[in-house]
């Protein structure tokens, strides 16, 4: 059965058909080797049947590629990660204010200001070379919702609103919306109209958030195979959001009660992992 014969099923319902390059693609971008990504395929291709989910395709190449070596699994399931991130948004903004820390940016988070108009909580307010960055975050935890064009018409107003009640007389500014799925045509078109810098999981091309996590090593604790769903989420309540900052801040481990010998198998996939 070729690409053009099956068709699959997205997460929105929607029935397509199946591309094997996507696949591929998505594989590659693990690390694995063009050998290991041509057996998986091979595998994944051969339990295909009409009608498939994306989610099924993705989960079975996940195990496959676990199999062959957990860090490669651990970059596959990337996007996954950052959707446990959730419920709420707030995990999120400190993940990106995270990735902006460690590309020389100056980072707050959650800063109430006073606008011209009404107080607004700002989700991250970032300095660089004499402009502030002020950022608002739009977590979705359905990876089948994207930001249309009411999200940066409002998150505009917003910033309109703060801007010249923030920024020093020798400053610039820079209005953000920063989004974990994707952009509509129309939010893209409006973001570029209105001076909006819009950053998404795959936009701007070659330096969306996917570009940026994996060439800084800056991954969500989320994405670590060892640590337990209710440990993730006690480390994430405590404020460890990068899968990194675990090296210094490894008590963290014993205060949630990981023993000594998963402590250092945990430590040891994170400094792999985050070698970057």
């Amino acid at each position: 059965m070729t690409d053009n014969q099956l068709h699959i099923t997205k997460s929105t319902g929607e029935k397509v058909h199946f591309s094997i390059h996507k696949l591929k693609r998505s594989l590659q971008y693990s690390g694995a080797s063009e050998a290991m990504v041509n057996e998986i395929l091979e595998q994944v291709q051969d339990e295909l049947y009409p009608g498939i989910t994306t989610k099924e395709i993705h989960n079975r190449a996940f195990v496959l590629l676990k199999k062959k070596k957990s860090i490669y699994a651990s970059k596959y399931k990337l996007k996954k990660a950052i959707y446990e991130l959730g419920p709420t948004g707030f995990p999120f903004e400190r993940f990106v204010a995270g990735i902006l820390h460690y590309s020389g940016y100056d980072v707050q988070v959650g800063q109430m200001v006073q606008g011209t108009c009404v107080s607004h909580e700002i989700d991250v307010l970032a300095s660089k070379n004499g402009t502030l960055h002020i950022i608002e975050c739009k977590f979705h935890g359905d990876q089948s919702l994207k930001c249309d064009v009411k999200v940066p018409l409002y998150i505009n107003s917003r910033y309109l609103d703060v801007r010249d009640v923030l920024k020093h007389p020798s400053q610039t500014t820079q209005g953000w919306v920063v989004t974990n799925t994707q952009f509509t045509g129309d939010a893209l078109q409006y973001g570029k109209c209105a001076g909006l810098y819009l950053l998404s999981w795959d936009f701007p091309l070659e330096d969306g958030l996917k570009d940026r996590i994996d060439r800084l090593g800056l991954y969500p604790i989320t994405v670590s195979l060892l640590l337990s769903n209710r440990e993730k989420k006690l480390l994430l309540d405590k404020g460890l959001v990068l899968f990194r900052n675990l090296d210094k801040h490894h008590m963290l481990l014993d205060e949630i009660g990981v023993s000594k010998g998963r402590k250092d198998r945990i430590l040891k996939e994170m400094r792999s992992l985050c070698k970057n």
